[in-house]
């Protein structure tokens, strides 16, 4: 007879049910699905005579006494019950009627799906003898579980070895004592109280509980069983408590809590010491007594050469620990700094190795650390530390750093189990610290090139006084598609420009990178805020066409305001494009208004015209240049946005500064905007008159001389003597080519500032180029000679003409002018 496992009879008719002894105590005949018998044991033999030769292959309703009246009552299909039991009539060999006990099971065992039946009826042992009435005794005493019987006082009548080894008493020790007396612990009252409980309603009861053994230093985890008894009379005469350890499943089922909590917990930000903090917050004090975080300064790729092991130590930084002391006595070092560990500790092996690391007290391993490391050796006795687990933090096959756990405080050191679980915690927050460093280089770069992209310092004009707030949109990394700008144009002049991007995020963000430069550019050749807004919408439908298939030209689109302001004559020309218009706060009354422009079409649209409106605007006037994501939001429409707006505006401010902090507490309470916010402030100042002065110059080259005497005397009044001589030549070299080359009358000013600006205006818009003058040509140095005297020069053109400007920086000695001399 073969073996074919336990359940699984075989079709060739081997029998697993007959691998007992006293087989032929049973009767045992094995069914196909159709009811033909498989096989047929001795015990069969016996009870109706038919040899196994005889009955195999043949139908077992063959076997019956009455076949029609067996299949009329007999259960059938699902509705039979599993196992089937009962008495039936079968016939023997030599034709007698024997009643008969049977047990039928349905088996679905074999391999090819079809059912069998195992029919089994006892030939021996169903009597009830005396010596079964004697096995109760000693089946009490030597039961695995721990048994006890109490009285109706919940006093301790009877207990059995497992249960004496519990209390760690013997039955005669604790007779006539309660349960909590036996105890002695609070857990024991709790249970005395269940008892008494389970006594009064008279229904059995489970309960959990953790106790100490007797004289064990461990707590074990126990299920206790309790059931009234009664006698035969059917009076409660006590209460039966059964004890069955159930530390093993306990301690397993933690373990999955454990890792299930830490897949709950850990990674909940995409920061990197929240995440390492998150990380020994679960494992201590569930795991450990102490654990913490120790990061590589560079990440360790597999299959790279190892980190550097400079002098014998790797240096790791801790990022993150946790003990079960307020005071966290293990920890030699604070999070953020660094320390160096020998080659024999267990952090260091478990990097290099890619495995946990256990380290316990008696291990060679664990002195040879000492040997290497006896400061923290010698600490580590101190606290009581008995064992040590190291596990790498390793995610997508670099090794991030390691994460360690101390035991002093449990007497058990890290079991196999554990090193399971720390594994699996440590892993699943290796992931997510891995993907917290990834996003904190995303974000950094990200920051970078939006530092890169958005003015760190506003420049400083004398026309205006400026100050701006950017919030990019709530989960954006840091950066956002919004830009403000202040550029500083020719003749004391300043751009103000503000604009938005559609979309959020780095490529938004590289847009207006883009598009920041293009205005910087347009606005270095003195383009009207008109003119310059076309060019622009030029780009922004070039940007659209170059995307290809990622985006469509309305994809790539935005909005934007350009204002050029003078502070010679207090003019300020606006246009925008799509953009929300420009808030202006009257110096007099403090009233704020939206200033009147034409709206103009977004970027991106092209073919329509843009307008300029032109302002006089008093000094001491402020603007207040802004994207719609300040104005308007999901829970409040842009008309409520710019009431606050204008009370915010309108009420004293101690600076500008203030007043744009203001500005933004005010509309964005929350500090997390659901789209990118840029705000840009200006407080207007006009030049003082005796800053700016100019003349007619007649188209004579005899003008020159006349030009230069004015010259003088007006530097000496303004006590610059040191800038005569260059201003001088370089005023000569513009009139000389004015007159040369333009028509119609001249006009020089000379303006002080930051720096010494010098204008000449002529009629004609022919643009002068810098060239570079062969040895014998007569001409063609002018330009040259000025681009080298000044510290910049330009054109800049109007409806009338156009002027050259150049600047000239002041002397390092020069104290400013004041303007109040009468002249």
């Amino acid at each position: 007879m073969s073996t074919v496992g336990y359940g699984k009879p075989s079709r060739g008719g081997d029998d697993p049910w007959g691998l007992v002894p006293d087989e032929a105590a049973t009767a045992r005949a094995l069914l196909d699905g159709s009811g033909r018998i498989t096989h047929w044991n001795d015990g069969a033999r016996r009870l109706l005579g038919h040899t196994a030769a005889q009955m195999l292959g043949h139908s077992a309703a063959e076997l019956l006494a009455d076949p029609v009246a067996a299949t009329a009552t007999a259960p059938s299909g699902d509705e039979r019950p599993m196992p089937w039991r009962g008495t039936v009539e079968l016939r023997h060999r030599d034709g007698r009627r024997l009643t008969v006990r049977l047990l039928a099971h349905r088996l679905q065992q074999h391999e090819d799906g079809s059912e069998g039946w195992l029919l089994v009826s006892p030939l021996a042992g169903t009597e009830r003898t005396e010596e079964d009435d004697q096995l109760p005794r000693p089946a009490f005493l030597y039961a695995p579980n721990a048994l006890a019987l109490y009285d109706t006082e919940i006093r301790l009548r009877r207990a059995n070895h497992a249960m004496e080894q519990v209390i760690g008493l013997t039955e005669d020790e604790a007779r006539g004592l309660r349960l909590s007396e036996i105890g002695g612990k609070p857990q024991s009252i709790e249970l005395e109280e269940q008892l008494r409980q389970a006594m009064e309603s008279g229904r059995p009861r489970d309960v959990r509980t953790r106790l100490r053994t007797g004289g064990e230093p461990r707590e074990h985890a126990w299920l206790g069983r309790i059931a009234p008894v009664w006698d035969t009379r059917g009076e409660l005469v006590g209460v039966a408590l059964s004890a069955v350890d159930i530390s093993g499943e306990d301690r397993a089922q933690a373990r999955l809590q454990l890792v299930n909590d830490a897949s709950r917990r850990i990674g909940s930000t995409l920061e990197i010491g929240r995440t390492a903090l998150e990380l020994v917050n679960v494992c201590v004090p569930r795991l450990a007594d102490f654990g913490s975080v120790d990061l590589l300064a560079t990440p360790y790729l597999h299959g790279d050469a190892p980190p550097s092991l400079e002098n014998g130590v790797l240096t790791l930084r801790r990022v993150a620990h946790r003990s079960t002391r307020e005071d966290t006595p293990e920890a030699l070092v604070e999070t953020g700094q660094v320390w160096d560990h020998a080659i024999a500790s267990s952090p260091v092996r478990a990097v290099l190795s890619g495995e946990p690391v256990v380290l316990h007290k008696d291990d060679p391993a664990f002195h040879t650390w000492a040997e290497q490391e006896p400061l923290r050796a010698r600490h580590a006795r101190e606290l009581g530390v008995h064992s040590i687990l190291s596990v790498p933090l390793s995610a997508r096959g670099v090794t991030l750093g390691v994460a360690q756990f101390l035991r002093y405080r449990r007497p058990d050191p890290f079991a196999p189990d554990d090193v399971l679980v720390a594994q699996e915690i440590v892993t699943r927050a290796a992931v997510c610290l891995d993907n917290a460093q990834r996003f904190t280089q995303e974000r950094e770069t990200a920051l970078a090139l939006q530092r890169s992209l958005l003015p760190q310092r506003l420049p400083q004009r004398s026309a205006v006084q400026v100050a701006s707030r950017y919030l990019p949109a709530a989960g954006q990394t840091g950066v956002g598609g919004d830009w403000f700008d202040v550029i500083p144009l020719s003749g004391a002049r300043v751009g103000l420009i503000v604009g938005d991007v559609v979309g959020h995020g780095v490529r938004a963000s590289a847009t207006m990178g883009r598009l920041r430069t293009a205005v910087r550019t347009l606005a270095d050749v003195d383009l009207p805020p008109d003119e310059l807004l076309t060019h622009l919408d030029d780009l922004v439908l070039r940007l659209s066409e170059e995307t290809g298939g990622e985006e469509t030209a309305g994809d790539i689109g935005a909005t934007c305001l350009y204002a050029v302001y003078d502070p010679v004559t207090g003019a300020c020309t606006v246009a925008r494009a799509g953009h929300p218009p420009p808030v202006l706060i009257d110096p007099e009354t403090g009233g704020a208004t939206i200033m009147d422009l034409p709206a103009g079409p977004p970027l991106g649209l092209g073919g329509l015209p843009f307008e300029s409106a032109e302002f006089s605007l008093p000094e001491g006037s402020v603007l207040a240049l802004f994207t719609d994501g300040l104005v308007e939001r999901r829970d409040q429409d842009m008309d409520e946005g710019y009431r606050v707006l204008h009370e915010v505006l309108a009420a004293p401010a101690v600076s500008l500064d203030a007043r744009c902090g203001a500005v933004i507490e005010a509309l964005l309470p929350s500090g997390a905007p659901g789209d990118d916010v840029a705000l840009l402030m200006a407080r207007t100042r006009v030049l003082n008159a005796a800053h700016v002065v100019s003349w007619e110059i007649p188209a004579d080259p005899a003008s020159c001389g006349v030009a230069r005497k004015d010259i003088d005397g007006q530097l000496t009044w303004w006590e610059l003597q040191e800038a005569v001589f260059t201003t001088e030549l370089v005023v000569t070299e513009l009139i000389t080519n004015a007159i040369r080359h333009a028509s119609g009358p001249i006009r020089l000013r000379l303006i002080l500032d930051r720096t010494l600006i010098i204008e000449v205006s002529d009629t004609s818009s022919t643009a002068p180029h810098l060239r570079r003058a062969a040895g014998f040509d007569e001409g063609g140095r002018g330009l040259m000679l000025v681009a080298q005297l000044t510290q910049c020069w330009g054109t800049r053109y109007s409806a009338g003409g156009k002027t050259i400007w150049a600047e000239l920086p002041l002397p390092d000695s020069y104290a400013g002018f004041d303007g109040s001399a009468v002249r």
